[in-house]
């Protein structure tokens, strides 16, 4: 097989294709659909990966968090929900491991949903964060306007509120200052002392509305959901991860009186955590993607067949003369695998060019910093010259075997 074959077989694949459009439109869209499949969806979970490992590196990898249960678990049972048995987190808990030598600070998270309100301006379905005075800590992002709340305020349950860019503009209007101005949430008066400006992410993309009031304010004053508060703890200079945690595990079981025996009541959810969970459904997002995209291959794999059968019998005379020269069976069946290829190939560069371009539009529209990895790349060229082999082999061997008398003969 020599290369003067290869360019050969390159160019009747490419006038076949010119000679019938049509038929040759519908091979390369099969062919693409897969490919394209592969590569956006590759780009978008890369995106997805990186951000979140990004997030996680930016507010702190070694911060975790104590919940009821663990969240980032799935679980496919029949029985009780998984905080069956499992006491909810109390404030006092917070405040005792505010107190462990390695844990710089505690911050306790309970949330829910309120009704704002200024004036005459009503905004519903507001989410309330009820945060402690650290919540910046695990939140990336810029004040604006005035400041946080301080650690008197969480004490004293002062109805005190940060708000978010967006819901400062729709409440107070456009560039006015909100910063002392009052505000209702669920018909309780809220003081506002700062205005912040949070990074878009992942999952809250866009102008996101949302307020963040203290712990111990959204407790007492707005219906929240107490039943899942969590506690945010930043381990303490100088202490790592896993010694903060098991001082937390200690602190926590002798406050609860568990016996050596019992299992903890409790969970400690690393941060790594959340990107494991991620991990795991994109892992399977990946195998759905791999089903659709073989779909598509497949479909433009019996395109391949068709097209290559149309071929090998308008040129049975041609291979019947360059048998009757002495070309050899591997010489035949070589130049219709290359032509075979050659048109998987080109469905594949269409496939790979339109999953990109829907990559680089997703990043521009999203927070998704979406990137097409090289072994999407890789993989998806791949597939497409191994459908073109696989689907290539039977006209090419049909060719392959033809008797040269015959060959001739035909009309």
């Amino acid at each position: 097989m020599n290369l003067q074959s290869t360019f050969e077989g390159v160019q009747i694949a490419l006038d076949s294709l010119r000679s019938d459009k049509v038929r040759a439109f519908l091979t390369i869209l099969g062919i693409g659909i897969g490919v394209a499949t592969v590569t956006g969806m590759g780009a978008i979970m890369n995106g997805v990966q990186n951000g979140i490992s990004a997030d996680l590196e930016a507010i702190g990898p070694a911060n975790f968090q104590v919940a009821r249960f663990d969240q980032t678990q799935i679980r496919i049972s029949a029985g009780g929900p998984p905080w069956e048995g499992k006491p909810k987190l109390r404030m006092t808990e917070a405040r005792m491991l505010a107190e462990l030598p390695a844990v710089q600070s505690v911050t306790p998270a309970v949330g829910g949903n309120v009704t704002a309100k200024v004036g005459p301006k009503e905004l519903s379905g507001v989410s309330v964060q009820g945060l402690g005075s650290e919540w910046t800590s695990y939140t990336l992002g810029d004040f604006v306007q005035g400041r946080n709340y301080l650690p008197a305020d969480d004490q004293a349950a002062a109805p005190v509120v940060v708000v978010t860019e967006e819901l400062a503009r729709r409440a107070f209007g456009e560039g006015k200052n909100a910063v002392g101005q009052l505000i209702r949430l669920q018909g309780s008066q809220f003081r506002v002392v700062g205005v912040y400006r949070p990074k878009p992410n992942l999952f809250d993309s866009g102008k996101p509305i949302w307020v963040s009031v203290p712990s111990t304010a959204a407790l007492k004053y707005l219906p929240v959901y107490d039943d899942f508060m969590e506690f945010w703890i930043v381990p303490a200079p100088g202490y790592t991860q896993a010694q903060a945690m098991d001082q937390v595990t200690v602190g926590m079981r002798t406050f609860r009186r568990l016996k050596p025996r019992q299992e903890n009541n409790f969970a400690l959810v690393r941060q790594e955590a959340f990107a494991d969970l991620i991990g795991k459904i994109t892992g399977a997002i990946k195998l759905v993607m791999l089903v659709l995209s073989s779909i598509g291959l497949m479909v433009g794999g019996v395109g391949v067949v068709g097209i290559m059968m149309i071929s090998v019998t308008e040129r049975t005379r041609e291979i019947g003369v360059r048998k009757a020269l002495g070309a050899r069976r591997g010489e035949i069946l070589w130049q219709f695998m290359v032509e075979a290829v050659t048109v998987t190939f080109i469905g594949g560069l269409f496939g790979l060019l339109f999953g990109a371009g829907g990559a680089l539009l997703l990043e521009k529209l999203t927070p998704i910093p979406a990137s097409v990895p090289l072994s999407s790349i890789a993989f998806s060229l791949g597939m497409a010259i191994i459908t073109g082999v696989v689907f290539g082999i039977y006209p090419a061997a049909k060719a392959a075997r033809m008797d040269p008398v015959v060959a001739l003969r035909y009309e």
